[in-house]
């Protein structure tokens, strides 16, 4: 427990995640009233779902904000076991639900949880306590980085096994970055970047939806109307904003030509209508929630504290910036929400609950 008195949260942190929280809802509904009218008979489906997971959310992210982060040193691995749980009951036959070839959704009606947007926070949790715990190991490869690989390597199978190589490289790409500021030797994390790299080559080789998805993003209009469709309209949809936008409300790609228009390829669909302005509005909110969290990270009272802020901003940011990569196509596409905005509630929900504990550890340093 810590001796000083916590001070209010840091509120640059907080009108970014509430800024860009508040233009995810208008763009959720702007960008999924078609859909929702031809598919539920209702324009306000998705809008009316998005409000719900965003109040829960929010409640959330007061609940973790209050709650002295030290108590996530105790509680990381209870959570990390129950992850792990849900990430084997997803994959079992009957109790996933499965959308679109992938198995990633537990529950029944219309509540399910997706157990891999869980284990992005678990693993920030999980990590950090280790590598605070042990940060005099962090430069033996056996002692220090072993033991943190052999947990991210049975998450990230599970989880690619569902299959979500996206979410997987988010998390993997996560515990590098923890590794790296944690102190561990170059030459360590550079050996892991190689194996990386040819874990990743080998995933795609032997998956062909992967291998099209590669070759779609080299040349998209090799084939225009399968593997480089979401692509082309995605480009199209960007293109067609310029400065200004075309309006709020009158995209064109949303009237069912870009799939997941509210989800994945919201950032399509926010520079159709908002142009240019609107998508460095976005840019510019989330580099001033990575510009304070990792000041959060630097000023923090313990080295718990630091790996723990490091660890909750570059999960969001990781995020942000693949998912940002792939509507821009700048990478082959995954299935990587944009944090924030994109429609979804386990991921909105545990997104915020992180932002919670960032602002309870902004709450015990001083930031000018």
């Amino acid at each position: 427990m810590l001796a000083t008195k916590p001070k209010s949260p840091d509120f640059i942190i907080f009108f970014a995640v509430i800024a860009l929280l508040g233009i995810g809802v208008v763009m959720v509904y702007s960008s999924s009233a078609v859909s929702a009218y031809v598919n539920f008979d209702d324009s306000y489906y998705f809008l009316k779902r998005q409000i719900i997971w965003a109040s829960l959310g929010l409640l959330a992210m007061v609940f973790t904000m209050n709650v002295d982060y030290h108590i996530w040193r105790k509680l990381a691995k209870p959570v990390m076991v129950v992850t792990l749980i849900l990430l084997v009951l997803v994959l079992v036959p009957g109790l996933g639900k499965v959308v679109n070839g992938a198995r990633r959704w537990l529950g029944f009606g219309s509540l399910y949880l997706q157990p891999s947007e869980i284990a992005k926070l678990s693993m920030v949790l999980f990590t950090s306590t280790s590598l605070a715990k042990h940060q005099e190991r962090i430069s033996s490869f056996l002692r220090g980085i072993v033991p943190q690989l052999l947990m991210l390597l049975v998450v990230f199978a599970l989880i690619l096994k569902e299959p979500d190589l996206g979410t997987a490289l988010s998390i993997a790409g996560t515990v590098f970055v923890l590794l790296f500021v944690s102190g561990a030797k170059m030459k360590h994390l550079g050996s892991l970047g190689a194996v990386g790299v040819i874990g990743i080559i080998a995933a795609v080789l032997f998956e062909p939806y992967r291998m099209k998805r590669l070759l779609a993003f080299s040349d998209p209009w090799a084939d225009p109307l399968d593997t480089g469709y979401h692509i082309i309209q995605s480009l199209y949809a960007i293109g067609s904003g310029g400065l200004f936008g075309v309006g709020l409300g009158r995209s064109r790609e949303k009237f069912l030509y870009l799939p997941e228009p509210h989800t994945d390829f919201i950032f399509a669909i926010l520079g159709e209508e908002l142009g240019l302005i609107g998508t460095l509005t976005v840019i510019v909110l989330f580099f001033l929630f990575a510009w304070r969290g990792l000041k959060v990270a630097i000023s923090a009272p313990d080295i718990y504290g630091s790996v723990l802020a490091t660890g909750l901003t570059t999960m969001i940011m990781v995020q942000a910036l693949m998912n940002i990569a792939v509507v821009t196509a700048s990478m082959p596409v995954t299935g990587i929400p944009l944090p924030f905005l994109s429609f979804g509630g386990s991921a909105l929900i545990f997104t915020l609950a992180g932002v919670g504990i960032l602002l309870n550890i902004s709450r015990y340093v001083s930031l000018k």
